[in-house]
């Protein structure tokens, strides 16, 4: 059980709410933090809870969200405060009570992914590292895209899955597949947008007016087609949604090629994180990328 009594006082400190620690009581949904929900003067409070190693991953994660929340496009949830006691690191947030999707949820949120998208940086990366689930993530500033998606995202992770014991030959058809990325952008040339970064379905709700809120952010600023491309991986993003993203930005012919790229990325975390079953998955996409590089 949390040190509610410690945690109590350090959101007090930091934004004069006041929590009652009796009302403390958890929340399910969440497969690498333990959630909880605080009754507090102006509101409720959502507090996530980890190991006090973790306290640099919530750091990170609450600038993400003010990140988010700079950019005025969608909902979501203000950050409180951070910390750490003996026992666990952990992070306050603004409680949203979520409602049901009503017709028009999927595109507003559509709309707003795409008003995110169009926040734009200089350069490809964030001014820190955090994580993709617990997974570190790099961030260090490059000015091209397919190196920072080959250094930081696809080859990192092919690199945790050798150091996790899986076979050689999946890296290796990796890295052959990334001594080619520049093939997949000769007409392409991203811009720095700035990505939620964890887009599954998972991640976002609607208020209890059937507005979209997103949460759980593993913040930078890169493809937007990145983001998009994790919107089909897992579901729970329709044609409404679809229709009025590309309404308000339209994407580009190769994106149907190049979301399989993006997508490797969040499968071979996925195998890094929760085990083989990924492993097939991993290998089939490398597979069809390496066959549209011949076609």
């Amino acid at each position: 059980m949390p040190e509610w009594g410690r945690i109590i006082e350090d959101i007090a400190a930091a934004t004069g709410r006041r929590a009652d620690p009796v009302s403390a009581r958890p929340v399910a949904g969440g497969c690498i933090n333990s959630g909880w929900r605080l009754d507090a003067s102006g509101g409720p409070v959502f507090v996530k809870t980890n190991v006090p190693g973790a306290l640099e991953m919530f750091e990170a994660e609450r600038e993400g969200l003010e990140e988010l929340l700079a950019a005025d496009a969608l909902r979501v949830p203000r950050s409180l405060a951070t910390g750490a006691t003996s026992g666990e690191a952990w992070l306050a947030m603004e409680w949203i009570d979520a409602g049901r999707a009503g017709p028009t949820t999927q595109t507003r949120l559509g709309e707003g992914l795409a008003a995110q998208h169009r926040r734009a940086a200089e350069r490809f990366g964030w001014h820190r590292d955090n994580t993709i689930g617990s997974t570190p993530q790099p961030n260090d500033w490059s000015e091209d895209w397919p190196d920072f998606l080959t250094e930081r995202r696809i080859g990192y992770q092919l690199d945790l899955a050798v150091a996790n014991g899986y076979p050689d030959a999946l890296a290796a058809r990796g890295r052959r597949l990334l001594e080619k990325i520049g093939s997949f952008f000769t007409d392409y040339r991203p811009r720095p947008s700035l990505l939620h970064g964890d887009l599954w379905g998972g991640n976002w709700a609607a208020d209890t007016e059937g507005y979209p809120f997103v949460f759980d952010p593993a913040v930078y600023f890169g493809d937007r087609e990145a983001d998009l491309a994790m919107t089909e991986l897992f579901g729970g993003f329709g044609a409404d949604f679809r229709a009025a993203y590309r309404g308000a930005w339209p994407v580009d012919p190769g994106y149907e090629t190049r979301r399989h790229l993006y997508n490797l990325y969040h499968v071979l975390n996925h195998l890094n994180l929760f085990g083989g079953g990924y492993l097939r998955q991993a290998d089939a996409l490398i597979g069809r990328l390496l066959a549209a590089l011949k076609g």
